[in-house]
């Protein structure tokens, strides 16, 4: 009997002891109702009345989820997330939550997965099928302002939400992938077009460039002729006068000039016309006519020749 009494109490004392694992809260009850929580380590505890009812995990968790979604243009998603959550604090009250809210742990993904899915649905529900792909962050961000407050009356947080994969039905992204095709296309073909404008406007302007450099120096060109005619003429007055000057001071007819000049001139085309044939009129008349014409022009020329 002694030696009962003895191993009871041994037994009590082995039992009075509790370790908690590192990242590990213990749950206590009395008689099936709550009675406080344990942390890491060594603990103390009533033998056989107080029970560890369960051990909360205070570190991160992830679950994979993979789901579809409709879109309001009635296109499928497919999705494939990667949540990340945890207990919220190692308070009493959310340890308590966290222990009691559920039946068992499947229970708590059960529900926590459905949630996160039917968020995400309801967000989908509002967005073209165009639309999806670029709206990663605000899907996340509408889910975890959506569920949060809700997570916490169970005694946990959403700490993150990866959409790794959204896919759509074939038929869609053959569509897609022909749309982005015939953007780039476009886009290509709108490319090319401003680049044959820039060339042509490029050889318009050189164009115009050398057509005003041509016009520059054919006018200067006529500006040089202009005053080298004026030259000529000046030089030519200078010698009509000089030598009219001679002949006034010999007694004799300055009409002889003009007759020099006119067969000078006759004898310039001679030489430096391109035809073959020179028509004159050789007859009297006609020289009577053209003398009376020279005499004219050295009247008109005598003040001027006297002005020299």
């Amino acid at each position: 009997m002694l030696y009962a009494l003895i191993g009871l109490i041994v037994l009590g004392i082995f039992l009075s002891f509790v370790t908690v694992q590192q990242g590990t809260i213990a749950v206590i009850t009395m008689f099936g109702k709550y009675q406080r929580i344990l942390g890491p380590g060594l603990n103390m505890k009533i033998p056989f009345f107080e029970q560890v009812y369960k051990r909360v995990s205070i570190q991160n968790r992830s679950v994979e989820l993979e789901f579809q979604a409709i879109t309001i243009d009635q296109a499928n998603v497919y999705f494939k997330a990667m949540l990340l959550y945890a207990v919220v604090n190692t308070d009493e009250v959310t340890i308590k939550n966290v222990a009691f809210k559920f039946i068992d742990e499947r229970n708590l993904m059960q529900a926590l997965v459905r949630t996160i899915e039917g968020s995400i649905r309801g967000f989908v529900a509002t967005k073209k099928q165009a639309e999806v792909l670029s709206l990663r962050k605000e899907i996340v961000e509408d889910v975890k302002e959506q569920i949060d407050q809700t997570l916490e009356t169970w005694g946990y947080h959403l700490l993150d939400l990866q959409l790794n994969d959204i896919t759509f039905d074939e038929a869609i992204i053959k569509s897609m992938a022909q749309v982005v095709a015939s953007s780039n296309l476009k886009a290509a073909a709108e490319n090319e077009g401003q680049a044959l404008l820039i060339t042509k406007t490029k050889a318009a302007e050189a164009d115009g460039n050398a057509i005003k450099i041509a016009a520059e120096a054919e006018r200067t060109a006529a500006q040089l002729r202009g005053q080298g005619v004026a030259l000529f003429r000046e030089e030519v007055a200078k010698g009509m006068s000089q030598a009219a000057k001679e002949m006034e001071q010999a007694n004799l007819d300055t009409s002889v000039i003009l007759f020099s000049m006119w067969t000078e001139a006759i004898k310039n085309f001679a030489e430096y016309g391109k035809g073959n044939v020179i028509f004159l009129d050789g007859s009297s008349d006609n020289m009577q006519k053209t003398m009376k014409e020279m005499m004219a022009m050295n009247n008109l020329m005598d003040p001027k020749i006297k002005r020299g």
